[in-house]
């Protein structure tokens, strides 16, 4: 009996004949193994069906999702699916794929391996971020972003860690990003690199005017508020994972903090976090066969 029952499919909507193939691959196989299948109502159009039903219907129901497509659609339904607590693997379609490692051309070998549950879970801290105590949040598995809008002049901010003033800076903006997201924006930001299971929260000024603001790593508990000078809406905006926008509000303090909620990745057995820095990053190095230095 296959280790999930019910399973999920998602796919990024995008003219690349890739995602429908490998969307019937995904399907093909499952149904030969006996697996249920629901498909997200876009999904289910791009292999004209009629039978889609919402991603909000899929966590409920589903004990498995397969997202097809880049670390941009992973991130997408991430996000809606923490609620639901339902394991995600990624197939990768796009560019670099730090969230998914599956590659098309093996997915069905990778299925056989996750339907027998030979696999390894993962689990990651999501962030909320919210303008105001009664606000509802909104989810980043990446990041959260204050950054300059429509001007070319830096912004300036105050920001504290558990009402404790840490610095008053003038820049581009900042990030705030989880281990995740420590290969995202944060990346190219200055950041350091964090392994994806540390319970941790990382702060990245962008383009600081003072070179001394530099990258920030405190505990995973910590309560991070944004408090900017002087806000112009216009010229400011906050972002989450880089498509979700947060209205700013003039007086209100951005309070960023970890998510009660969680996602649980699944990766082949045989997964790597290391070998995928090297080959994402381009990364040297000798092989298993070579002769140590």
């Amino acid at each position: 009996m296959a280790w999930f029952q019910h399973i999920g499919l998602i796919a990024k909507q995008h003219d690349d004949p890739r995602v429908a193939t490998t969307l019937a691959r995904a399907v093909s196989y499952l149904g030969a193994h006996g697996v249920r299948t629901s498909f997200e109502q876009a999904t289910a159009a791009l292999l004209q069906r009629h039978d889609g039903v919402s991603i909000d219907s899929i966590g409920e129901h589903c004990d498995l999702v397969l997202v097809v497509g880049g670390d941009g659609t992973f991130l997408h339904a991430a996000r809606v699916l923490a609620e639901h607590e339902v394991a995600l693997v990624g197939i990768n379609l796009g560019r670099l794929g730090f969230l998914v490692d599956i590659l098309p051309d093996e997915i069905e070998a990778r299925l056989e391996q996750i339907l027998a549950g030979a696999y390894e879970a993962d689990t990651r801290i999501l962030l909320d971020a919210r303008m105001g105590e009664q606000a509802a949040p909104k989810r980043a598995l990446n990041d959260v972003v204050i950054h300059k809008w429509n001007s070319v002049r830096m912004i300036e901010f105050e920001t504290y860690i558990d009402g404790q003033f840490i610095n008053a800076q003038r820049s581009d903006g900042m990030i705030v990003a989880t281990p995740t997201g420590s290969t995202a924006y944060a990346l190219s930001g200055g950041g350091p690199l964090l392994h994806p299971r540390l319970d941790t929260l990382l702060l990245v000024p962008i383009c600081p005017h003072t070179l001394s603001n530099r990258p920030l790593v405190v505990p995973g508990g910590s309560r991070i508020e944004i408090r900017i000078c002087n806000l112009e809406p216009e010229q400011v905006r906050l972002t989450c994972d880089g498509q979700v926008d947060l209205p700013l509000e003039a007086g209100a303090t951005i309070r960023i903090e970890r998510s009660p909620r969680r996602i649980r990745l699944l990766h082949p057995h045989d997964h790597n976090h290391y070998r995928i820095l090297r080959a994402k990053l381009g990364w040297g190095g000798h092989t298993h066969s070579d002769t140590p230095c």
